[in-house]
């Protein structure tokens, strides 16, 4: 497997507004996200543990979706095992001035550890990289299904997927029960939910609420619907007392978003906060 990601940066940002594509596979079938997020990374436990432990708590959001059949909370039917709603913990996508695919630079949802400079990710081999990201496109490979590489291959040209070769080395794609607890997390408590829901629809979480799934999320069991109380309450104060150059840059992104999309201000609203750095692409 092999691609070129130099100046892309596709699978990290929301570039649909560039080409007016009407893209929507994450939106198929009888369960679509609850939120508008484009291209959320499923983190799993092991990685929600990791940024965890480093102190970047505030930088995790759910997802839950809606269905025809599920637990009906604050007038939506989410989707839910026994009455329990399912979601996935996925990276914060504040709104960042990007220019991929040689365009001008623009305000685009991007993830939050991209560097809207470099279209670089500033934790890109380090302990935290999610899993997902190293792997990607390797399950998408895996299960025949198009990659973002070739959704932006078709939208804007240039050659990104190089090789299609499936990694020898791929780790389980996690699907189905496997999932539960290790990338699909049962809420056990639904009443301790309402409210959020409109808030996790429009981007707008609060740092309450995307603390309640996180902390669920980590003190889930792997392969049940069973949770360990002591590590929830530990790790839901731990969320709410966390303040990383993510959550302090992601509200500032917020306020600046409308004004001269300049990725230069990376230096001042990441970088300052303490994010580290990209190396860039050299030659």
């Amino acid at each position: 497997m092999e691609v070129d990601c130099a100046g892309c940066a596709g699978c990290c940002i929301d570039w649909r507004a560039l080409s007016g594509a009407e893209i929507e596979h994450e939106r198929r079938g009888p369960r679509k996200p609850l939120d508008d997020a484009y291209n959320l990374v499923p983190l799993t436990r092991d990685d929600v543990r990791g940024f965890l432990e480093a102190g970047l708590g505030d930088a995790m959001t759910p997802r839950l979706w809606t269905a025809e059949a599920g637990v009906e909370i604050d007038g939506t039917t989410l989707a839910a095992i026994d009455d329990k709603p399912v979601f996935f913990v996925g990276l914060r996508k504040p709104p960042k001035p990007v220019g991929p695919f040689d365009r001008p630079p623009t305000w685009l949802p991007t993830c939050a550890f991209l560097d809207p400079t470099t279209l670089q990710c500033r934790i890109h081999s380090t302990e935290t990289y999610p899993e997902e990201c190293a792997e990607y496109p390797g399950h998408n490979l895996a299960l025949e299904a198009e990659t973002e590489c070739e959704r932006v291959e078709d939208a804007f040209g240039d050659e990104r997927l190089l090789d299609g070769t499936v990694p020898d080395d791929l780790s389980g794609l996690m699907l189905g029960p496997q999932a539960l607890g290790q990338k699909l997390f049962v809420h056990p408590e639904p009443d301790r939910i309402e409210g959020m829901i409109g808030r996790i629809r429009t981007g707008e979480a609060t740092d309450a609420d995307r603390a309640e799934f996180v902390a669920w999320a980590r003190a889930s069991a792997p392969g049940t619907v069973t949770h360990n109380r002591a590590v929830y309450e530990r790790e839901r104060t731990r969320v709410l007392e966390t303040t990383s150059w993510v959550g302090e840059s992601t509200a500032e992104w917020k306020r600046r978003a409308g004004e001269d999309p300049n990725p230069e201000f990376a230096r001042g609203v990441e970088e300052r906060r303490g994010a580290p750095g990209t190396p860039g692409w050299g030659e």
